[in-house]
């Protein structure tokens, strides 16, 4: 109950108090590209300052650092400013950097039976029906053909980078054994992995 109070105080004070006051302080800042760099290091200290304080809390750092960028004004360059500073070294330093983490972690060896390899196939085989098979009569359901109701059942069958976040942190937490880990892990590269072949199986067969 203490965590559930804390998160909504916390939800509260970045919404109604911090939101509002960030707007005007990012337009001073933005049109001025010595006082800019000061304001890339405060962005950044304040989503890590974010992160940190959910983590005191009891909920986990993903959920500060999303809630930072929610309060972010749309004030008119500051997004592109963003992109242009981080986009770069976040996709050049800190995206690898996880993967290198997550595979560390995958222990492949764990799976040294029949057994685990069938279990994760059936991991697989759930995962596609569920998701793929699933968004794919939905969209049919909508009127839509069966083309496009696969290839919107293909995209959102895809796991990619959220799943394995999601796979780490329930890994973290004890959730998952690490056996369970490499099964889960294998299933959203499975996922993610088919999903370039199959839209383009799709295109190949569309009619001209």
């Amino acid at each position: 109950m203490a965590t559930i109070a804390f998160t909504l105080i916390f939800i509260c004070v970045m919404l109604f108090v911090i939101k509002p006051r960030l707007a005007p302080l990012i337009e001073k800042r933005i049109a001025d590209r010595k006082r800019a760099r000061g304001l890339l290091a405060g962005i950044l200290a304040f989503v890590l300052a974010s992160a940190w304080v959910t983590e005191g809390i009891g909920i986990h750092a993903l959920f500060g650092g999303f809630l930072a960028g929610v309060v972010m004004p749309n004030v008119s360059g500051f997004r592109v400013f963003l992109k242009d500073q981080l986009e770069a070294f976040s996709s050049a330093a800190l995206l690898p950097l996880f993967f290198v983490f997550t595979g560390l972690r995958t222990q492949i060896t764990l799976l040294n039976d029949w057994f685990g390899w069938l279990m994760c196939l059936g991991i697989i085989v759930v995962a596609v029906t569920g998701k793929l098979g699933g968004s794919m009569l939905m969209a049919r359901w909508t009127n839509m053909n069966w083309r496009d109701s696969f290839s919107i059942g293909v995209l959102m069958n895809t796991r990619g980078l959220v799943e394995l976040v999601v796979l780490n942190i329930g890994y973290d937490l004890g959730i998952l054994s690490a056996r369970i880990f490499v099964m889960m892990v294998i299933m959203a590269l499975a996922t993610t992995f088919m999903t370039g072949p199959l839209l383009r199986l799709v295109s190949l067969k569309k009619p001209a």
